[in-house]
């Protein structure tokens, strides 16, 4: 009998071991990006996918109890700003509901009103109303709040302060080309520059100027070249070009606006040449490419390619790519290196059904689901937070604090080629080429291994200069005389 008492007695103490001694363990692996909403991966320099932590976690979910008396029909688009409120689109209702940056609900906007209070009046009396907005930006600069209303076929801009409405932007009367103005998505630029996706418009987005004018069709979407048909074109008469298709430029999907003022553009259509678009003044593409194309996943799965449908990009370079295909979200660092790949479809609370658009908010990713009318607020884990600040290190020109997060990074995953690949260069902009070569060839960038190769042969070559020049003599030297001694040899 007290066999089995003391039996009971060491089991009961060993339960409350692992309970004591689990429960650290169960934190570190929320903590470190295996969280149970998504498992993380990178490429490697071959191509393969590589387990990695995630850099996301759920943190908070934005939904219908979020609210005091309203409920979303849909949830849209999604914009944020500096000050950390969050904006979010609603078609169905007709609304945009904003929240704090904990996801508190502040105030639903249907109705506008005028700057002295009153109800805002369309030319025929009746009220101004949101109908269907499909798009929002918060323009930091002049404090206003940007409605692409598809529905009126109008852009709203409001106070970013009491929303009172400050002026419509209709239909331009200067507008040209065939694309119809019903604007969905929206952004503004530094100079007070409006761009507008209008879907489906094969002629590039519409630029307005500050006034509601129309300036321009921007940045023009190249399409793939379909080799089949241009073979048949090359053989055909005039005639029969006119009953062939044609081929339209693919139409941008979503759009937004980066620090430096250059336009950031995704488009989902597979014609496509470019899936992500940096585009500078003249609407060229300036997009770093210094990893792997930014298309995706590289593996396609069943034929289908990744096709984003949103972009949001920090103050630092770091962008992130909605992926409708399988619900992920893809990081890349300001040189198109993926820094991390993370979501999916699925059944579990963080997990997508239908994912409309990303946005920003600090270091926390926004992203709308609008079948399960909500918005997950996505806050970093351990090593999300690690790698998005040495990625803004390096940005900003922190050399030595970005290596030390770098070297953190490896030691959460130490495949992280990404950060070899940042160490080394920090190495290679101090002409330690040495220690440069080594990182790189960790991290698989021939590009800058040949570089730090190159340095590291100059600086052998100067460093010895005297030893080679002294052994060049002496071999020309020694050629001399032995040439010399040939020839008196021969005349004997």
């Amino acid at each position: 009998m007290r066999k089995h008492i003391g039996k009971r007695i060491i089991a009961a103490a060993l339960c409350c071991l692992v309970g004591v001694t689990s429960a650290p363990l169960m934190e570190l692996h929320a903590a470190d990006g295996s969280s149970y909403e998504y498992d993380g991966y990178i490429y490697d320099f071959w191509g393969n996918s590589q387990e990695c932590p995630a850099a996301f976690s759920l943190g908070g979910i934005i939904d219908s109890s979020s609210m005091e008396s309203f409920n979303f029909g849909s949830v849209d688009d999604v914009s944020t700003s500096r000050d950390g409120r969050i904006f979010l689109a609603d078609k169905t209702n007709g609304r945009v509901n904003v929240f704090d940056s904990f996801g508190k609900f502040m105030v639903s906007i249907r109705v506008l009103r005028t700057q002295e209070g009153k109800i805002a009046l369309n030319e025929d009396g009746s009220q101004v109303t949101l109908s269907a907005p499909t798009g929002t930006y918060y323009h930091d600069k002049n404090n206003e709040l940007y409605i692409a209303d598809s529905g009126n076929r109008k852009v709203f801009v409001l106070d970013g302060e009491n929303f009172q409405l400050k002026r419509t932007i209709g239909t331009p009367e200067n507008l040209s080309g065939v694309t119809e103005y019903i604007p969905s998505k929206i952004t503004v630029d530094m100079a007070d520059r409006i761009y507008i996706v209008v879907q489906s418009s094969y002629e590039g987005i519409i630029e307005l100027n500050e006034d509601g004018t129309f300036s321009r069709y921007f940045g023009v979407n190249v399409p793939g070249i379909n080799l089949l048909d241009f073979f048949w074109k090359s053989l055909a008469t005039d005639a029969q070009k006119e009953k062939m298709g044609k081929t339209y430029a693919p139409a941008f999907t979503n759009v937004t606006m980066d620090s430096e003022g250059f336009v950031y553009a995704v488009t989902n259509d597979s014609a496509a040449v470019d899936s992500v678009f940096r585009l500078n003044s003249k609407g060229e593409n300036v997009l770093r490419e210094m990893g792997f194309p930014v298309i995706g996943d590289l593996n396609i799965m069943n034929g289908k390619a990744s096709s984003f449908i949103d972009v949001a990009v920090t103050d630092y370079g770091v962008y992130a790519a909605l992926d409708s295909t399988k619900g992920r979200i893809f990081l890349y660092d300001f040189d198109g290196q993926i820094l991390n790949i993370f979501g999916g479809y699925g059944k579990i609370k963080g997990q997508f059904s239908n994912p409309t658009s990303l946005a920003w908010c600090g270091y926390n990713l926004i992203v709308t689901d609008t079948d399960l009318r909500c918005a997950y607020i996505l806050t970093p884990t351990e090593f999300g937070d690690v790698a998005l600040r040495a990625s803004e290190a390096y940005y900003n020109g922190n050399w030595d604090q970005a290596t030390e997060l770098f070297h953190e990074c490896i030691r959460w995953n130490s495949n992280y080629e990404v950060a070899y690949t940042g160490i080394g260069k920090n190495h290679l902009m101090k002409d330690e080429y040495k220690e440069a070569m080594y990182y790189f060839k960790l991290g698989n960038a021939r590009a800058y291994y040949s570089d730090a190769y190159n340095g590291y042969r100059g600086e052998m070559i100067r460093n010895n200069f005297w030893v080679i020049a002294v052994l060049f003599v002496v071999l020309i030297t020694a050629l001399v005389v032995s040439e010399v001694r040939y020839h008196k040899k021969n005349k004997i």
